[in-house]
């Protein structure tokens, strides 16, 4: 016997639907779709969701040195003036370096960050910034559901 529905679909059509659907209702919230669909997405998510709040809190606050284009007040590039060696002028971007704190994933939050992006697709907003699915899984979604019952993260009105 088959452990998912096949949806009338080959596998990788089949595949590739359900993560569309899946990667859309974690970023929107909600998705219209047919009942056989819906239930296979529920599954789908659920199991996200469960990966995610299970990893929430594993990760250390690491300080990293990165060197980057230094701005001015308009937020553009501070640019000078470099000669070459051969005697020609060209504007070379100024550097500066700066101290951030950054959250560095535990190898089991690797992990699991890296089995949801095999469920997910990239997505971008419509500034054509990427949005980071994992991230709100673990920051955004998985909070809501921590220390409440195990499953039943999505419902199917």
């Amino acid at each position: 016997m088959a452990t998912n529905r096949k949806l009338g679909r080959t596998t990788d059509i089949r595949m590739a639907m359900l993560k569309n659907l899946t990667t859309d209702l974690l970023v929107y919230g909600k998705v219209e779709t047919t009942l056989p669909r819906a239930k296979e997405v529920k599954a789908i998510a659920d199991s996200l969701i469960s990966l995610a709040i299970k990893e929430k809190d594993n990760f250390e606050e690491v300080e990293v040195t990165i060197k980057k284009a230094k701005l001015d007040s308009k937020g553009n590039k501070v640019t000078e003036l470099v000669k070459s060696k051969n005697g020609n002028e060209y504007l070379k971007v100024v550097k500066e370096e700066v101290k951030e704190k950054r959250q560095k994933d535990m190898p089991t939050r690797l992990n699991a960050r890296r089995k949801m992006m095999r469920k997910l697709n990239k997505v971008k907003d419509s500034d054509g910034k990427n949005i980071d699915v994992p991230a709100k899984l673990f920051n955004e979604i998985a909070p809501k559901y921590a220390g409440s019952n195990v499953g039943g993260y999505t419902r199917i009105v």
